[in-house]
């Protein structure tokens, strides 16, 4: 069984490597604009790719899934609630953002408010990627694995901790080869190619997992199986003592995605690197439509393992990779395998590129070498990544014991997510709101929502409220600050934003149309679960 798991395992994760080398061997990897943006070269179908298998790693596999084996379907919110994120992407924020021509989300702050502004967002993203992001990309990606292709006794390692950090740094190495000597249109490609098997993959595991709850009497045999033993499992409105009460969707889950889809570097890149306007809305909203199918294969799979594991003393995180261990053929498991591997480096090798961008154009020319060549803005970033990659490798196995890690990745998220959204929205809706309020904002705001977390007494308002209702209340605040402050001490002169022609702004003529059509799909969905 090991020898054809792994076979299958090496065999697709080569293939894909195989693709994307003859796809990109000739990109333009020595420029900025090549290894940063592709070349602003990216059509609808890449940018749709990447941004899935951007957002589809294991924290999402595997901890997505995790939540719903403890709390069911109330957790869809993550991915449902993120189409309406995306539909705002499309029609309000990538239109501007191509406007500037920006390649990360703290220049176009500098255009708007000024340089200091965007070196401290330059920071933010820094510290969160290296210190957040990347080790929990990493970690669950191991743990997932571990899992999946039994790797204790496939490699012989006893210790749970030593295989921990080995399984770690082998996926920290491959996802660091594919971001920092490709570039993004390397990683574009190779997140579609994984994107395609991810999705097969996934319904999949919902097939044989249907399967072994009906004992193989058929996949709506489980489903009804499931329905009558755990209807509880199967309710849209999460409940109060849930990770993701109801009332949280129209508060902080709304806001954490809204800018996770629409200002978060690790994703918008991709879009920023759209070929004109219309091939990147229709690019974010093909994403939208996948979107919605993504409580099929992040959700149900976790509550088929409730029902089929609940009582063996399987932990949350690890229900997936039993799962997919328990119910697949050894062949079918080495190819999810290698998927899995596909969306850890998919996430990690973006998450890096972003990173080494944001550390290139921001800190490095912006700060560091002003006059720097292209060739030295892209080496410093090579540089600066493999740093970043092995910091990373270290910091991701001590994460190990988290109770839920889905549910901790949003609640560390949140401490920049709401800053900067807040920052962004207020810059763009605004003309006179000056750069100091911003400042104010995204120091003040981290600080705040940190203190919230882990300072007392602050830590009694988290505590009183949901979470997610306190991040959104310090979302409201920083606004209204930002406001009054633009309002006492406003700008000389209104802000007007420049085009800077990098980029061709004719919209799509159905981008309007199918934003509609996906966000009454969205209450249809809710409807139809709620129980």
């Amino acid at each position: 069984m090991h020898a054809l798991t792994l076979a299958s395992f090496l065999f697709f994760t080569g293939l894909v490597a195989f693709i994307t080398w003859r796809i990109t061997r000739r990109d333009d990897h020595s420029s900025t604009s090549g290894y940063f943006l592709a070349g602003r070269t990216l059509t609808f179908p890449l940018i749709a790719g990447s941004l899935l298998m951007t957002n589809l790693s294991t924290e999402q596999m595997v901890g997505l899934n995790g939540a719903a084996f403890a709390d069911g379907l109330s957790v869809m919110a993550w991915e449902v609630v993120a189409v309406i994120a995306l539909v705002a992407l499309a029609l309000f924020f990538l239109p501007r953002f191509l406007k500037s021509g920006i390649a990360t989300l703290p220049q176009l702050l500098e255009i708007r408010f000024d340089k200091t502004t965007q070196l401290i967002a330059n920071i933010i993203f820094l510290l969160a990627y290296a210190v957040i992001l990347l080790p929990i990309i990493l970690y669950s990606g191991a743990i997932g694995l571990q899992g999946m292709l039994d790797l204790q006794g496939l490699t012989g390692i006893e210790s749970s901790t030593g295989l921990l950090w080995l399984t770690v740094w082998i996926v920290g190495i491959i996802g660091s080869v594919y971001a920092l000597f490709g570039g993004l249109r390397t990683v574009a490609v190779s997140d579609t190619l994984n994107g395609v098997g991810l999705l097969i993959g996934g319904f999949v595991i919902v097939y044989f997992g249907l399967q072994a709850v009906s004992d193989g009497s058929g996949v709506m045999e489980g489903w009804n199986i499931l329905k009558e033993s755990d209807p509880d499992k199967l309710n849209s409105i999460g409940g109060s003592d849930q990770q993701v009460p109801f009332f949280t969707l129209f508060t902080g889950v709304f806001l954490i995605n809204l800018f996770y889809w629409s200002t978060n570097q690790q994703i918008i890149q991709r879009t920023f690197a759209a070929k004109n306007l219309a091939e990147g809305q229709k690019g974010v909203l093909l994403t939208g439509l996948f979107k919605l199918l993504g409580p099929l294969y992040l959700v149900l799979p976790g509550i088929i393992a409730y029902h089929l594991y609940a009582d063996q003393g399987v932990r949350a995180d690890e229900a997936y990779g039993h799962l997919v261990f328990n119910v697949l053929p050894p062949y079918l498991t080495g190819f999810f395998a290698a998927v899995m591997v596909g969306a850890i480096l998919s996430s990690f090798n973006s998450a890096l590129n972003s990173t080494t961008t944001i550390f290139s154009l921001g800190i490095y020319k912006g700060v560091l070498n002003k006059n720097a060549s292209e060739e030295q803005v892209v080496k410093s970033g090579k540089v600066f990544g493999w740093i970043m990659a092995v910091s990373t490798m270290i910091i991701a196995p001590l994460l190990a014991g988290q109770e839920s890690l889905f549910g901790y990745l949003q609640k560390m998220n949140a401490i920049y997510f709401i800053p900067i959204l807040a920052v962004v929205l207020v810059g763009l809706l605004t003309k006179r709101v000056p750069p100091m309020a911003a400042k104010i904002a995204l120091v003040g705001g981290c600080l705040l929502i940190a203190a919230g977390y882990f300072v007392p007494p602050f830590t009694l308002l988290p505590q009183v409220m949901h979470e997610f209702h306190f991040v959104a209340l310090v979302f409201v605040l920083l606004v209204v600050v930002m406001l009054i402050i633009g309002k006492l001490r406003p700008r000389e002169t209104d802000w007007i934003q420049q085009h800077s022609g990098d980029v061709d702004l004719t919209p799509w003529k159905g981008a309007v149309p199918a934003g509609i059509v996906l966000v009454v799909l969205v209450i249809v969905m809710y409807i139809s679960f709620a129980g």
